[in-house]
């Protein structure tokens, strides 16, 4: 019997590598970030998470002061982004709003989450552990469940979660709504670093047609 299964409103989640190794400065700035954390985590209580999940750093706006290479390639590839999926038919002009560095020590985890107040959101991954894994989640979980079947084995119709393998040096860039997060650091010695950032834009948003009176 001949049928098709297709679909419909993809979510797009986009890949790239950096080709080139991080350079000894930028592999310095990094460490000054992390050993800056430490201190700072010494001489208060106060933190943005709970130690058990994972460590981010204070500042959310490294790429204004160090790390100009690395921000420049996400910024690349949030520009093709933005032509190939967004394909806006006024100009708008993408740029990094936030940027910080997450530390996954050994036993940490970074729950599901989403970014607000963003259009993209992306994550470039410094060091990673083996057989590391980006996690997504279905927003739309609670909807389609209110009729609970149990599958035989899960595929992309009827998981509620999918991932995505990651190495060192690779980039990813997703909607900010969609959910995501790291299951636990399983190593005894090893952080599995990375730097994320959310995205907006400037320029014309919407369409006349779409005012309110």
């Amino acid at each position: 019997m001949d049928y098709n299964i297709t679909g419909v409103f993809p979510i797009p989640i986009y890949f790239a590598k950096r080709e080139t190794k991080l350079t000894t400065s930028e592999m310095d700035d990094i460490r000054n970030i992390i050993e800056k954390r430490k201190l700072q985590k010494a001489h208060t209580t106060e933190e943005l998470v709970d130690d058990t999940e994972t460590s981010l750093t204070e500042n959310v706006y490294i790429f204004n002061t160090k790390l100009y290479k690395i921000k420049e390639f996400c910024e690349q590839h949030i520009n093709i982004y933005a032509k190939e999926i967004i394909n806006p038919k006024d100009e708008l002009d993408f740029y990094i709003q936030q940027s910080w560095l997450t530390v996954t020590s050994p036993g940490e985890n970074l729950p599901p989450h989403h970014h607000s107040n963003s259009i993209l959101s992306g994550v470039f991954y410094v060091s990673t552990v083996e057989n590391d894994k980006l996690h997504f989640y279905d927003v739309f979980h609670n909807l389609k469940n209110r009729i609970s079947i149990e599958e035989k084995e899960s595929n992309i119709w009827n998981a509620t979660t999918w991932f995505f393998p990651i190495e060192d040096n690779d980039l990813i860039i997703f909607p900010s709504w969609l959910d995501h997060g790291v299951q636990r650091n399983p190593t005894a010695t090893k952080d599995r670093i990375s730097i994320a950032f959310n995205a907006f834009a400037k320029g014309i948003f919407g369409m006349p047609s779409h005012k309110h009176y």
